[in-house]
């Protein structure tokens, strides 16, 4: 990267406004050629309005785009895209009907004579493509029936394989295995190198630190800061991003939760208030055991694939099991039944809030009230008033941003949407919520507040198990950890033996068992 070089996209005093929200008040951002840029900022900071006028989709109200040295208007994502400014979002943005190769190639794959598609060398230059990814699979098969991982990959190549002079990722991490990570930065050094500019948006600070060469803080829909990320110290980034004093952020760490909470649970004779006991699946899950005490916070651990959601859904009843059972105060649940398990008192927020939680085209109240709605019917009958009163004291208590309850929830930040999910299930006053991957696309002041809630919770007698790939939050946020591997249990970790290390060394001994 050149200090010395002109920008190759430029932002300047870009402002956009939305129905009673300011999203952007005038933003000025210069991006290098050959430089991987951060852009970070907590949800709602306008992360996502700046990338969207960078791409298209949104026309800014002020300011201008300067792109190559002139100014800019695109009237639509493919206009931008055209132009070589590609985007690789957070939610994997291809069809999955189509096959791997289709989806890779799509727009441009080869043709032969005739114009007809030419599917042997499509499925040979997709393969090569993919390599370069290290990505080997199948190229015939559907999207769909890889892992989200693969998916994110197979974006990622598609993105690049257009000549892009810029290209946008959002939170490109989020579904990846750490091999599939460091073939991630491998890629992005390389674009670097080739003088490709990167914009990064990630809440991960670890990934910022090591790929990025410079910052933008967003807050409130201002520029907080920019400069080289080098010389801004993790903690003071995070106190830019939160507006917060960096003494405060010393003091209180980068978690919410409790520090001298965690403690053996006083029983008392209590039973569990959900007991998952041998839950197999084949292929998925082998005799796992779980089982959460009212008031207790249960974290599972281990890589990506070793179980974790799998076993959360299996509590629930959303994937099928070949055996097991599971035990909600002492009683039997009917397994394979969501329906039973909400109605014994067991709720799941799932990982993929966009897919498997939200319903985009509703709005802030509907999402809330849905799980509720028996409860606040009568005759069939339901009171508006009680649906109304629901809503606005879990937009109160989770600090839910939104313009009015009647805003669509697809128009709310991921934080907002994630604490809009939280609501659903608070409000049918549940025993036990299994969360999974509850921070994660989630910026820090959203996430503090998610901790701070899950400690809330448990103090009040609810049950929770915590599924986190942030080891950091596993260990400050369980009384108990669980750690999985390969669909079976191969730790249990408790007190003083909650830490990190021993998290990690419990799937490094059964692995190197395995390897064996």
């Amino acid at each position: 990267m050149s200090q010395s070089a002109a920008p190759v996209l430029e932002a300047r005093q870009i402002s956009k406004r939305f129905p009673g929200v300011v999203a952007l008040d005038g933003v000025s951002l210069a991006l290098l050629p050959g430089e991987v840029h951060a852009l970070v900022g907590e949800n709602g900071a306008g992360k996502s309005t700046l990338i969207k006028v960078f791409t298209g989709v949104h026309r800014p109200d002020g300011g201008e785009l300067i792109y190559n040295g002139a100014p800019a208007a695109f009237g639509t994502p493919l206009d931008a895209q055209r132009a070589g400014i590609s985007t690789i979002y957070q939610e994997v943005n291809l069809v999955p009907m189509m096959s791997v190769a289709r989806n890779l190639m799509l727009g441009r794959e080869p043709r032969g004579r005739l114009g007809v598609i030419d599917t042997a060398r499509m499925y040979g230059e997709a393969e090569r493509i993919l390599a370069g990814y290290g990505v080997v699979t199948d190229v015939r098969r559907p999207l769909r029936a890889l892992g989200m991982g693969v998916q994110q990959m197979v974006a990622l190549a598609r993105a690049v394989a257009i000549d892009a002079r810029v290209v946008i990722m959002d939170e490109p991490t989020s579904s990846l295995e750490p091999r599939e990570v460091e073939t991630l930065f491998s890629v992005i050094r390389k674009l670097r190198d080739d003088g490709i500019a990167v914009v990064y948006v990630s809440h991960r600070l670890d990934e910022l630190y090591e790929v990025c060469d410079r910052v933008t803080v967003l807050r409130d829909g201002r520029v907080a800061h920019t400069g080289p990320l080098a010389e801004l110290e993790r903690l003071k980034l995070i106190a830019l991003m939160l507006g917060r004093d960096l003494d405060e952020v010393r003091t209180g760490g980068l978690t919410r939760f409790s520090r001298d909470r965690r403690r053996a649970r006083e029983r008392d004779g209590a039973r569990p208030v959900v007991q998952a006991e041998g839950l197999t699946r084949r292929q998925v899950l082998h005799g796992v055991d779980v089982s959460v005490w009212p008031g207790e916070v249960v974290g599972l651990g281990g890589l990506l694939g070793a179980g974790r959601s799998e076993t959360a859904k299996g509590i629930v009843g959303a994937l099928p099991l070949d055996a097991g059972r599971v035990l909600v105060a002492g009683l039997p649940l009917r397994t394979g039944s969501t329906t039973a398990a909400i109605r014994a008192g067991v709720s799941l927020l799932p990982e993929d809030r966009k897919a498997e939680g939200i319903i985009p085209a509703l709005s802030v109240r509907e999402n809330i009230a849905l799980a509720a709605l028996p409860s606040l019917s009568r005759a069939g009958v339901v009171s508006d008033a009680k649906i109304d009163k629901v809503v606005e004291v879990f937009m109160r208590r989770l600090r839910i941003k939104a313009a009015s309850p009647h805003q669509p929830v697809q128009e709310l930040s991921g934080g907002n949407q994630q604490k809009v999910l939280l609501a659903r299930w608070l409000a049918i006053r549940p025993k036990i919520l299994l969360l999974d991957e509850p921070t994660r696309g989630i910026d820090v002041g959203a996430k503090a507040e998610v901790q701070a809630l899950v400690d809330e919770l448990a103090e009040e007698g609810l049950g929770v198990l915590l599924i986190s790939s942030d080891l950091e939050e596993l260990v400050e946020g369980a009384d108990r950890i669980l750690v999985l591997r390969e669909g079976a249990v191969v730790g249990e970790l408790s007190g003083d033996d909650v830490t990190e290390d021993k998290i990690m060394a419990s799937i490094a001994e059964r692995g190197a068992e395995s390897d064996g």
